[in-house]
């Protein structure tokens, strides 16, 4: 009976002890959610597959590429919008600087943003579907950063499911 009341209380204690681990991570992940949106940098997403490159002229001066999860790329490659829950999309952003070794060139300078768009339809149905986030050296930008984003892409982009990038063929 004794064992049974000390293995009782050791599974109790490590479940407790799982949900405090479990809280603490859940904070710091908030901490580092965008405003507005809560969005966070999605884990792994470096490792995720490429949409499409780009390149930002003047003011921004920028070298850029979007890659995708699962989802996005799937709906990219069926050709099927609206994208569906679950779709991520991040932009990720460096300033130009020219090549030492080919002088017509540009190569990545400095990272300059990350951007991150989340498709859950419920969550975020005040702003077409989408949740964005915006993050400088890893920490999210201030909120008056992100509330450009969805009236940007609604003005531009509203029936493209609001995301400006096509797949590269």
């Amino acid at each position: 009976m004794k064992r049974t009341h000390v293995a009782m209380l050791a599974v109790a204690g490590a479940s407790i002890a799982m949900a405090t681990m479990a809280f603490a991570a859940d904070l710091m992940g908030k901490s580092q959610a965008s405003p507005i949106y809560g969005v966070t940098l999605p884990d792994g997403y470096r490792q995720w597959e490429l949409i499409a490159p780009a390149e930002e002229a003047a003011p921004l001066d920028e070298l850029r590429v979007v890659v995708g999860n699962a989802a996005a790329l799937k709906a990219y490659r069926s050709q099927s919008l609206p994208f569906p829950d679950g779709a991520v999309l991040v932009k990720l952003a460096w300033k130009r600087k020219p090549s030492p070794e080919f002088e017509p060139a540009t190569i990545p300078g400095a990272a300059s943003t990350v951007q991150v768009m989340v498709k859950d339809s419920k969550r975020y149905a005040a702003t077409g579907g989408w949740g964005f986030g915006r993050f400088i050296d890893g920490k999210p930008a201030d909120e008056a950063q992100h509330r450009t984003c969805f009236a940007c892409h609604q003005a531009k982009v509203k029936d493209h499911d609001l995301v400006f990038t096509r797949l590269a063929p």
